[in-house]
This record gives C-alpha cells, structure tokens and sequence, in this order.
C-alpha cells in the first residue's frame, strides 16, 4: 500500500513521457501546426535580413557589425517561440476539454509543467532548425557558429520563456479561454523593453532600470557585445542567469497558486472553447 503511494506521488518520467508522446503525436498529425512554426520565423528572418543587406550597402557601420539584425531576429524568435510551445502546447488541452482529466489522474504539476517544457524545445527546433539553415544560405550567418555563447544565450531565453509560458498557462488555467490570447501578445511587451535591436541607452533614462531587471536585456546586449566588438560577456550572462532562477521560481509559484485557486472555484471543469 505505501509502495502504491509512495509511486504515485513520486516524479515520474514515464508520465511526463506519456505527455510528451501526446502532445507529439498531435503534432505531427497537424501539417499546418508544422508549417506555421517555420513560416513566420522564416518570414521575419528574410524580412530583416534584406533589410540588413540594404543597410549594409549604405552604411559603414551596420556593414561592420556583420548580422548583427539578423542575430537579433533569430535569438527573439528563441525567446518568442520557445514562450509560445509552451503555451500552445497547454492550450491543447483547454481547446479538447481535457484539461480537468489531466488534473485528475496521477500526474502531478510538476510533470505536467516538465511535460510541456520539453514540448516547446521540440517545437523550437522545429521551427528554428530550418530558418537557421536559410540564415546560413541566404545571408552566410552561422548562428551555431557562436559556440559557447549561443549556449549561453539559449538557456537564458529558454529560463524566460518557459518562465512566462508558466505564469500565462496559470492565467488562462484560472480564468479560462478569455485569457488565451496572453499566449500569443504578453512577449511582445517584452520587444521594446529587451532592446532587441537597439541598445539600452537608446531608452529613456528612467525605463533602463526596467530594461535591467528583465534578463533577456542582458543576452541581447551581450550579442551586440560579441558581434561588434567580438566579446564574449559573462558577466551579463551570469546576471541574466541569476535573475531567470528569480523569474522562472515566481512563475512556477505563480502556477500552483492559480491552479490551487481554479480547484477551489470548479474552473478546470469550466474549460473549452
């Protein structure tokens, strides 16, 4: 009896693993979920990187800072998109109603939150993997060819996305559909405020300590650092990284508070379209 228990509320990787084949088959039976993870980055990735071309052509500077709009491009869709197959991948089960057997049967939170982290890392590199290619052949950037710094940078991005993936799948868990529309616009609250394409001191003196305590500020700043003035800044990283364990943490507290709510007020049967 107590091994049955003790089981039960243990971690278990065969249950987050049963999610992840769940959700993967649901992915691979959608081709439009799969072309639409490629289109748009491919989109904002040919978008900027003419852009750069033509900027290049007409200025010394931007012709000196290499790719440095498409690196930008490419490590917001990391952030962007690594948010978004969280969330989606959450939202499956509030579109099939089926979020309250879920909560129901044995998987704890903590599987369920692990479950759709390595979602959105499989979705990432579906979208990703095949617009870094096209980088590479349309305008010879080699993202992977920042070696330990794009590592650096990734974890960093993942920390945020996954971090606020967490905290909008609380809020629609609590508050239902009405709120999905989170998934897709919260991150761009982010865009102006990370200074993706422009450095901090662009901003007003009193937005920067703003810009300061999100840490994807810090990875887009070291890009700027390692593509212009070709340092790597580990110092930057070692901030982000100390301000994403901060953020990933609330998130995750976040979560089990608005779930614990939503039980309490009968919302995980209240889901669907």
């Amino acid at each position: 009896m107590n091994e049955a228990v003790n089981e039960s509320t243990a971690f278990s990787p065969r249950r987050v693993g049963a999610m992840v084949l769940r959700y993967w088959y649901l992915l691979r039976s959608s081709w439009p979920r799969l072309l639409e993870m490629i289109y748009w980055p491919a989109v904002q990735m040919l978008t900027w990187g003419f852009l750069q071309a033509y900027v290049a052509e007409n200025a010394g500077f931007f012709a000196r800072t290499g790719a440095i709009f498409i690196g930008a491009v490419l490590l917001w869709d990391i952030l962007f998109r690594g948010q978004l197959g969280f969330s989606v991948s959450f939202l499956e089960e509030m579109w099939a109603r089926n979020l309250g057997n879920i909560m129901m049967s044995p998987l704890r939170p903590v599987e369920f939150i692990s479950a759709l982290i390595i979602m959105s890392l499989v979705r990432l590199a579906v979208g990703m993997v095949p617009v870094s290619l096209l980088a590479l052949a349309f305008f010879g950037f080699n993202l992977y060819g920042l070696g330990f710094a794009l590592v650096a940078f990734f974890i960093n991005l993942m920390l945020t996305a996954w971090a606020v993936g967490i905290f909008v799948s609380g809020l629609v868990l609590r508050n239902g559909l009405g709120a999905e529309n989170l998934a897709w616009t919260i991150m761009f609250i982010f865009l102006p405020l990370c200074c993706v394409y422009y450095p901090v001191a662009v901003l007003p003196v009193w937005l920067q300590p703003i810009a300061w305590a999100l840490p994807p500020t810090y990875v887009f700043e070291g890009m700027r650092a390692l593509m212009i003035d070709h340092v790597f800044r580990l110092d930057l990283m070692l901030q982000a990284l100390a301000l994403n364990v901060v953020l990933f943490g609330a998130g995750v507290a976040a979560f089990l508070m608005l779930l614990e709510s939503a039980r309490r007020n009968g919302a995980l049967m209240q889901t669907g379209e």
